[in-house]
């Protein structure tokens, strides 16, 4: 491990001398990926030499336990003790970063959920969820773009589908896939009867074109009229779209937007991102390792999350942890859940990398 860490030491050295080379900055594309290289290196490098002065330290101080001043060595050894409660934890840290990253994890996502069993009920409570995440990604400076959106009679949606861009979208929101499940009383319930509804969540990385090699033959684009609310052009012109990827069946339908360019390229961007997913699963279900270093499967049809209204908490069943701030957690304060998934994820994965 540390010939490794050496070795990501030279390297970071050596785009620290290019970098402070003036002539650089005439090529912007060469200072882009010098400058990402170098912050992608830079946490590992800082804690590697935290690390590496500590040990030095610790090594001092051992010579200094044969000091003929007591005092001297009273300080030596209080000093030993500080230094070795802290060096498993930067070690750990350091595992970590090692880890092989996920290609994926820089880029931006797709956003589906859609309303499950429980109707009305369930369409409210896919709302809620498109809200969460909508003012977790405002507090994380990310941009949501709604591409697709179906909306039941009470504000709530049976179907949305966004894009959500900024850093790093895919790597926080990448384990919010699955069946989050509700447990409330509806307002239309008389009675007082508690209610459980579900609505499916799909986190997919966003795909371009080049993801995936696709080929024109591949797709068909058919038009026709919108319906529904959407303005004055809504029913007059030959606007919605739909894309048909003919070899997997795939097919996505736009008319949020008025022009049917638009729609086309929305469209054409969701079915890359499920064209993408699709090869992702494929992937996984062929390496158990990989599947393994991950928390629960991805599939939508896993239960993965359940919210209690009348106890006010959040349970994430994949790795028991119960919240009991439910109110926080819709209103977007869902750092703590996915600080919890990525840290399971890593220790997953270092588990797998030791028995290897």
């Amino acid at each position: 491990m540390f010939a490794k860490l050496e070795s990501l030491e030279r390297k970071f050295l050596d785009l620290e001398q290019e970098l402070a080379d003036p002539t650089v900055f005439n090529d912007q594309d060469r200072y882009r990926k010098l400058t990402k290289a170098h912050s992608d290196l830079k946490p590992v490098v800082d804690i590697f030499r935290q690390y590496r002065e500590l040990k030095q330290n610790l090594a001092d101080n051992q010579e200094l336990l044969n000091d003929a001043d007591p005092d001297i060595r009273e300080m030596a050894h209080e000093e030993i003790k500080s230094i070795e409660e802290k060096l498993p934890e930067l070690e750990h840290d350091l595992k970590v970063l090692l880890l092989p990253t996920d290609p994926l994890d820089e880029k931006n996502i797709i956003l589906e959920i859609r309303a499950g069993t429980g109707g009305e009920e369930a369409a409210l409570f896919g709302g809620d969820l498109f809200r969460m995440y909508c003012r977790y990604a405002e507090k994380m400076g990310w941009k949501v773009e709604i591409m697709s959106q179906s909306e039941s009679d009470n504000g709530g949606y049976k179907e949305v589908i966004a894009l959500i861009s900024g850093d790093k979208v895919y790597s926080r929101l990448k384990f919010e896939s699955g069946t989050h499940r509700v447990q409330r009383v509806p307002a239309t319930e008389s009675q007082g009867r508690i209610h459980t509804s579900a609505a499916t969540v799909a986190i997919m990385p966003e795909a371009e074109e080049v993801d995936l090699d696709l080929k024109p033959e591949d797709l068909r684009f058919d038009v026709y009229r919108s319906s529904g609310p959407g303005g004055q052009s809504v029913n007059t012109t030959d606007s919605a779209v739909r894309v048909t990827h003919i070899p997997t069946g795939l097919v996505v339908c736009c008319q949020d937007e008025k022009s049917q360019h638009k729609n086309k390229a929305k469209g054409l961007k969701i079915l890359c991102s499920r064209l993408l997913q699709m090869k992702q699963d494929e992937q996984n279900a062929a390496l158990a390792d990989q599947r393994r270093a991950q928390v629960g499967t991805g599939d939508r049809s896993e239960r993965i999350r359940t919210y209690n209204f009348p106890q006010g908490r959040v349970t994430d069943h994949r790795i028991n942890l119960t919240l009991y701030s439910l109110g926080k957690v819709l209103e977007g304060e869902i750092q703590e859940l996915v600080d919890a998934l990525v840290t399971h994820a890593q220790t997953e994965a270092l588990k797998a990398q030791a028995s290897s």
